[in-house]
């Protein structure tokens, strides 16, 4: 019996991309799964569909992360349909549109995840779980520089995982453990094809220093692992082209 058979896990922004593919892996272990959404909720229904279609058990639920009151719905709504809430994945991110106002990038990268952590440390037993994802990019903007276009929400990242990371001895508290899941630029992403967009070429640059970079199903797969691996609270898992990275800051 898998070791997510029968928890609840609630994947901010998994409409798409990596925490959609993260969703299905988690149902496809047994864990219930919320689907979270901003806008598109065709799009996280879809996903739904596909994790119920496989056998699973989902639903998808529409918040915005930098509304309180709207995460704590989020949150809710795993105890209300599955009656309770084990696991958390902070995936959602963003910072890179250009109509949303000039501080949205630290709304929601650092100000929205400490809510979300606020909300589900509320709902989460002891043995609860709650895994950050966060890009290299981000994770070692302080010694390595970034491309100027995602230079803002690299640092906006970085920001959300330093606060959360603060919040680690009051997570042990309440028997929460945590764990950072860092990546590289990756496949087909939203931000790697903005980031391609406005410095063409970006995305070759980093498969060239990196090696390889991982798809969207190949990165999620180490982030679902992540979500039951016997790990320390407060690991931080590098997942590929972290050498590259760790060079330059010893450099």
């Amino acid at each position: 019996m898998s070791a997510l058979a029968g928890k609840t896990a609630v994947v901010t922004g998994s409409s798409r991309g990596v925490g959609a593919a993260t969703a299905k892996l988690l149902a496809g272990q047994g864990a219930n799964v919320v689907i979270n959404y901003r806008q598109k909720a065709p799009r996280a229904n879809k996903v739904v569909a596909e994790i119920e279609a496989a056998g699973g058990k989902a639903i998808a639920v529409g918040a915005d992360l930098t509304d309180p009151e709207s995460v704590r719905g989020l949150m809710q709504s795993a105890v209300d349909t599955f009656g309770g809430l084990d696991l958390l994945v902070l995936n959602a991110s963003g910072g890179m549109e250009s109509d949303l106002g000039e501080d949205y990038a630290m709304r929601l990268n650092r100000d929205a995840q400490s809510d979300a952590l606020s909300a589900g440390l509320e709902l989460l037993p002891t043995g609860g779980r709650v895994v950050f994802v966060t890009s290299h990019q981000a994770h070692f903007i302080d010694e390595v520089e970034t491309m100027p276009e995602y230079e803002q929400v690299a640092r906006s990242k970085h920001a959300g995982e330093i606060a959360l990371t603060e919040r680690l001895p009051e997570m042990s508290e309440k028997g929460v453990s945590f764990v950072v899941v860092s990546g590289d630029m990756i496949e087909g992403t939203v931000t790697a094809t903005l980031l391609n967009r406005a410095r063409p070429g970006a995305l070759e640059e980093r498969r060239e220093a990196a090696g390889k970079l991982y798809s969207v199903e190949e990165f999620a797969a180490e982030v679902a692992a992540m979500v039951s691996a016997d790990v320390e609270t407060g690991h931080v898992e590098l997942v590929g082209g972290a050498d590259d990275f760790l060079t330059r800051t010893q450099g």
